[in-house]
């Protein structure tokens, strides 16, 4: 009954031909080779505070990193190069180096303060 409603439903809505009873096995499948190795999936979003890598064009690369500063403002920090591993490394250079100035920026505020009061 099953199998001759199906018929019916697919007759009437798919248009198309009706399942043959032989049809329903289970048919063994080779699992699909494989020819490329696996690469997980790379999203557009860092995570944060390592800043952004933009492709500008077919050649050229920009590393963004924009931190808040000592004084709360944001500023902006940018390096170009002509591929993505060496903006990658610039970037990183960059962001260690920005990192270091801003506490010592913060730093030299706090002894301010304190030798104020």
């Amino acid at each position: 009954m099953q199998i001759n409603a199906a018929n019916k439903i697919e007759r009437r809505f798919a248009k198309n031909e009706p399942f043959e009873q032989g049809e329903y096995d289970v048919q063994k499948h080779e699992p699909a080779q494989e020819t490329q190795p696996f690469e997980p999936y790379k999203g557009k979003i860092r995570k944060s505070g390592t800043g952004g890598i933009y492709e500008l064009n077919d050649h050229l690369f920009e590393g963004r990193y924009s931190p808040t500063n000592a004084y709360g403002k944001r500023e902006v920090h940018t390096v170009y190069a002509k591929t993505r591993e060496e903006c990658e490394r610039l970037l990183n250079e960059m962001i260690s180096k920005v990192r270091a100035e801003i506490t010592a920026e913060k730093k030299r505020l706090k002894e301010e303060q304190a030798a104020q009061e």
